[in-house]
């Protein structure tokens, strides 16, 4: 029998976005286990802005299983939270996601490394005399430094020996500012793989005493903001697609903008200004290749028969990816299908 180091992480009661909470369990098993094999847990809910004291525990419940090549026989147990009855906690966004096993998404996680205060390779004081622009996928000391490119290398390995489907990393256009990118099937996978790479992320910092900061907009000035584009395609859209349903969708997404932006993350106005490749948050707009539109076509996907995939740039790097989900889904779930109900 092996000894098991089961990291159970999940989401807190925090507002307007949660926090990752994580505390390790160790269980014996004959062989290394599966995600079946992962038992519910309880935790203190009172300590996490999730329940009273005088009614505190609340409930850890499995979803998804990760190998931790950090740790000797570790596992990551990312889980839902419920009440103590079994029902979803009314902080488990996760919950809300309708169940689209042909959904494709991928997030483009942007975020800043900071250290004493200041994003990497800034100055104790002011800003670096170089702009942006040349960090930007940028290589050389002068621009990247040395300890952000390890920290980032490191964080891809731990993410590709714990199964998550990165696509890409990237040095991005502010100095100290970094981004990966995820892509996964299904309604929750990417999701899923979002919140555990930036756990997995988080707990690497540690180690170098610096922190990963997801604010949307944490250096005022000309410099870029921090987003989270949400690339999405559904059957539908890949398969049959077509201009009358593509704008259809589109009157949708512009009659729901409010609802898009409450759960695209929180001061994304201090983002979306209409400037640095955003469009302002009070408008909406869809353009091809446009990266200064709400959503972007890309640039073969007219031709294609405006069938593909299609990019909202609107949500920042601090959103959380579940609320996201679920009302990308809600939007398009409402829209319908020409095929089905007959031309007009």
């Amino acid at each position: 029998m092996t000894k098991y180091k089961l990291e159970y992480i999940w989401l807190d009661g925090k507002k307007p976005v949660p926090e990752l909470r994580g505390k390790t369990q160790i269980k014996e098993f004959t062989q290394p286990p599966k995600l079946a094999d992962m038992p519910n847990w309880g935790f203190d809910g009172s300590s996490t802005m999730q329940a009273e004291g005088k009614s505190s525990d609340c409930v850890l419940k499995p979803v998804a299983l990760y190998p931790d090549a950090s740790r000797k026989d570790g596992y990551i147990v990312l889980s839902e939270v419920l009440h103590a009855d079994g029902t979803p906690h009314s902080t488990n966004m996760r919950a809300t996601i309708e169940d689209d096993p042909d959904l494709w998404i991928g997030f483009e996680q942007e975020y800043f490394l900071y250290k004493d205060g200041r994003p990497l390779g800034f100055p104790e004081n002011g800003h670096p005399t170089t702009p942006q622009g040349p960090y930007y996928c940028g290589v050389g000391y002068k621009y990247m430094g040395s300890l952000a490119r390890k920290i980032v290398e490191e964080h891809l390995d731990l993410c590709l020996a714990a199964g998550i489907n990165h696509q890409g990393i990237n040095a991005e256009v502010a100095k100290g500012q970094w981004e990966f990118q995820i892509f996964a099937k299904g309604s929750a996978k990417a999701a899923d793989d979002t919140w555990t790479a930036r756990y997995l992320m988080m707990r690497l910092c540690e180690k170098y005493e610096v922190d990963v900061v997801l604010h949307c907009k944490p250096i005022k000035g000309d410099w870029n903001g921090s987003g989270m584009h949400c690339n999405f395609s559904t059957k539908y859209i890949r398969e049959v697609g077509g201009q009358e349903y593509f704008e259809d969708l589109m009157k949708a997404f512009s009659k729901n903008v409010a609802e898009h932006i409450a759960v695209y993350g929180p001061d994304n106005y201090l983002r979306l200004t209409g400037l640095h490749e955003t469009q302002a948050i009070d408008k909406f707009s869809y353009g091809l290749s446009d990266r200064g539109a709400s959503i972007r076509m890309p640039i073969h996907f007219i031709k294609e028969g405006y069938k593909g995939y299609l990019e909202d740039r609107r949500p920042n790097s601090e959103g959380d990816p579940y609320q996201i989900v679920s009302r990308i889904l809600e939007t398009i779930n409402g829209v319908p299908k020409p095929d089905l109900v007959g031309s007009r």
